[in-house]
């Protein structure tokens, strides 16, 4: 085992496999710091974090402020070494910072300095982007803003969720720390500063930004419905009541747009067996699969062989 005292922190499903990595590798994990246990659910059920399961598996302290700016006392006394983060879902406050003798490192779910922020798995789908990747910085006060350690590409294919993404970029995350994490812990590794020029942000989404605007195109609704699920959810609104969309289709094509081009955009124009076609600036968005309110999920060609409240004609707003 190598003897340098080490402290995750960690909250996000991107964690686990980090964190496991650590373990499997018998690297000196001392604590774990994570978020505060959740109710979660309708029964609203506490829940620990995942990386609090797992740490409590190898008898791994972990400590769980509500707010690290004010409570860290306790990560102080651990005396690390080293800190590692991943997406841990605070800031950091610099006397934390400052701590360990090896600096603070962070597993970070994008290219840097590319998608900076609480949400960049999210938005490089929404935005379209074809490749996105896992980088090793060390931690500065100013967010994800650190010199960078390493990074690994990773494709994004045309039909990934959130939840497909986040899954291959923690096993990237785990496996790049894992060829990373030696020459840090020997003082060999190299770092480079960010080039400020290329910056771009991604902060964590607002309500307003898990709306569908269907002024767009329909491969960016496409890209939007995609890029929030499985959480938080894209979402519209029919007669009044939200409904979450969770899957569909591009039916994108110059018939389509002439055929439709005096209807609003937000329109249904026509219902299929197992979709609904909205118009969209550039012809037509399929809905494949959604969410009434206070319903639960359902494919659209299930839903349409009971009530149907969808009519053609009739608009999401």
């Amino acid at each position: 085992m190598n003897k340098k005292r080490i402290v995750f922190m960690g909250t996000a499903s991107f964690s686990l496999a980090i964190l496991k990595m650590l373990f499997d590798e018998n690297y000196n994990v001392v604590g774990v710091v994570s978020q505060p246990d959740r109710y979660v659910g309708r029964k609203k059920i506490l829940t620990m974090p995942d990386v609090k399961v797992e740490a409590l598996k190898h008898d791994v302290p972990v400590i769980q402020p509500q707010k690290i700016r004010e409570d860290y006392q306790a990560i102080l006394d651990l005396k690390p070494d080293l800190i590692i983060t991943a997406a841990y879902g605070q800031l950091v406050p610099q006397t934390v910072l400052d701590a360990p003798t090896l600096g603070c490192i962070n597993v970070h779910a994008s290219l840097l300095p590319m998608y900076r922020g609480g949400a960049p798995v999210h938005q490089c789908i929404i935005d379209g982007q074809d490749q996105t990747g896992v980088t090793i910085m060390y931690m500065v006060k100013k967010m994800d803003a650190g010199n960078i350690i390493s990074q690994q590409v990773t494709p994004i294919h045309i039909e990934d969720t959130v939840g497909d993404l986040y899954e291959r970029l923690s096993e990237v995350g785990a496996q790049l720390l894992k060829d990373t994490l030696p020459s840090i812990l020997e003082g060999t590794n190299q770092s480079l500063p960010q080039d400020e020029s290329l910056v771009t942000y991604a902060p964590t989404l607002s309500r307003e930004d898990e709306r569908i605007d269907w002024n767009l195109g329909a491969l960016q609704v496409y890209n939007k419905v995609r890029g929030t699920n499985p959480w938080p959810g894209s979402y519209t609104t029919y007669q009044g009541k939200v409904v979450k969309i969770w899957a569909g289709q591009v039916h994108q094509c110059e018939n389509a747009r002439k055929h439709h081009v005096h209807q609003d955009n937000g329109t249904i124009v026509k219902i299929f067996k197992d979709a609904i076609g909205v118009k969209v600036c550039d012809g037509v968005y399929l809905i494949t699969e959604f969410q009434l309110e206070g319903k639960k999920k359902m494919f659209v060609k299930d839903y349409l062989n009971g009530h149907n409240i969808f009519e053609v004609d009739t608009k999401f707003e």
